[in-house]
């Protein structure tokens, strides 16, 4: 039997914690629901979720702090806000902090719903990569773990580190703009700012590697303004 997707809702309205809880189990979650910031903390820390739902206005300890606490353990689990204001600040705010949605009160539980199931499912596809220590594109295949990439003819070509780490990153989002603030977080970590201009090499040497014309690229894109994708249609 498959183990039920987990999911730490955290509001401090009764009435809405409530009707969230029931119609989230309705769907078959198994719901863990709390009502201010500091006991969402302590739970996180001892049990794992596949996501967050946490309102912006709790007591003590604001939804905006929650989640970027979290942020410092975790850059993994999706995280979506709930809040009563409808402002661009506010929404620029909680993707700062490292939310992946917003909703806006009131909304509609059958939204909250479609929302909540394409980011688990985001969740989900991101703990499968992890398990996975190789993904083949064309006759190559990239082992993670050894930062290698073989050939079918048997020609091993070692990676750096940072090459595995970004080839990861736009794996694990597959047919997904990956904005370059997320790279800069994920596989540079903020120690040392690339110039635009180093990430874009980068590409370009996976188009060499991967490419059969580089020129016309079938996996490695570049989106101008927001940044990079990689596509595959084989898998």
């Amino acid at each position: 039997m498959q183990q039920k997707l987990r999911i730490l809702l955290v509001e401090d309205e009764d009435h809405l914690l409530d009707a969230i809880k029931l119609n989230l189990e309705l769907e078959g979650y198994k719901v863990h629901a709390v009502k201010d910031g500091k006991t969402a903390l302590k739970i996180f820390k001892e049990e794992r979720f596949n996501l967050i739902i946490l309102d912006v206005m709790l007591p003590e300890m604001d939804g905006f702090q929650v989640c970027e606490t979290i942020r410092l353990e975790n850059t993994e689990v999706p995280i979506l806000f709930l809040t009563a204001k409808n402002t661009s600040e506010d929404r620029v705010m909680g993707l700062k902090k490292g939310a992946d949605d917003y909703l806006v009160k009131p909304f509609n539980l059958e939204e909250l719903i479609l929302r909540v199931g394409i980011l688990v499912k985001r969740s989900l596809k991101s703990d499968d990569l992890k398990e996975l220590n190789s993904y083949k594109i064309g006759d190559k295949t990239i082992y993670f773990n050894s930062f290698e990439l073989k050939q079918d003819d048997g020609v091993v070509v070692p990676l750096t580190k940072k090459e595995t780490m970004l080839l990861k990153l736009l794996i694990e989002r597959k047919n997904e703009a990956v904005s370059r603030e997320q790279i800069l977080e994920t596989v540079w970590n903020y120690d040392v700012y690339p110039s635009t201009r180093t990430i874009d090499n980068f590409i370009l040497t996976f188009r060499k590697y991967f490419e059969p014309d580089q020129k016309n690229p079938v996996y490695f894109h570049s989106i101008r303004g927001v940044g990079y994708k990689f596509t595959d249609s084989t898998h």
